[in-house]
């Protein structure tokens, strides 16, 4: 379950051309520096539901990764907060996680040790993680040489080489090719039928209409609307 409790965000931006470190501490100790408050996020509440697949929509810019990394925990909110039960696997910035010096071999036991799998875990299942992932002998390259379709194909079979209580998309499966895709979405269909809570951002609404049972829909940071899908969508 995730409750989302009255949050928002604000970060301080700065106008002023900064050239280097030291102008910038410079300018910090001496008070010179001029912000401007931005709000990500202003006051959003809602809450997601065991099981659930809750789409979250909106133009870029809206705020919605940013409320991603907050229920994933690597924002802090500015204000509200954010009740989540049960173990996260966030899949948000593609190759987050991933040493682009090292193989793709390597990168499934760094990304899956980040993601709390054991290294005995992670050899049980390492077959099974590249044959889902279709890089065949890719995985021995360093992935600094990958493409970003090679790239999601990695980073979509290890985070879902288990089913996750709660599982953070946002945007990766709209990279990649055609087959990846239906292969992805089908694996999606699979950790949502095994009782998965998804929360999904796509720009896709085709996609949003097909696997999400309600939608948030953010505008300005602020909930425009929230309701089922269908009504949502067709607003």
């Amino acid at each position: 379950m995730i409750d989302v409790d009255h949050v928002s965000m604000m970060f301080k931006i700065t106008h002023d051309r900064i050239q280097s470190i030291k102008e910038y501490t410079v300018a910090l100790l001496r008070h010179k520096l001029k912000y401007e408050e931005f709000w990500a996020l202003k006051d959003v509440s809602f809450q997601v539901e065991k099981g659930e697949v809750v789409g979250i929509i909106g133009r870029n810019g809206a705020g919605k990764s940013t409320l991603l990394k907050i229920i994933s925990g690597i924002l802090q909110p500015t204000t509200g907060k954010v009740t989540v039960k049960g173990n996260i696997v966030p899949m948000l910035e593609l190759g987050s996680g991933f040493d682009y010096d090292l193989t793709g071999q390597e990168n499934i036991f760094l990304n899956g040790a980040i993601l709390g799998y054991s290294k005995e875990f992670l050899t049980k299942k390492y077959d099974e993680i590249v044959e889902f992932s279709e890089l065949g002998r890719f995985i021995d390259m360093p992935i600094r040489n990958y493409s970003s379709g090679m790239l999601m194909r990695l980073a979509f079979s290890v985070a879902t080489v288990v089913n996750p209580e709660i599982l953070i998309v946002d945007e990766i499966l709209a990279v990649g090719d055609e087959n990846f895709q239906k292969k992805s979405k089908e694996r999606m269909m699979e950790l949502m039928g095994g009782g998965t809570t998804v929360l999904f951002v796509s720009h896709s609404l085709e996609q949003i209409r097909e696997m999400c049972s309600r939608v948030v829909w953010l505008d300005s940071g602020m909930i425009k609307m929230m309701g089922n899908t269908k009504d949502v969508c067709d607003a």
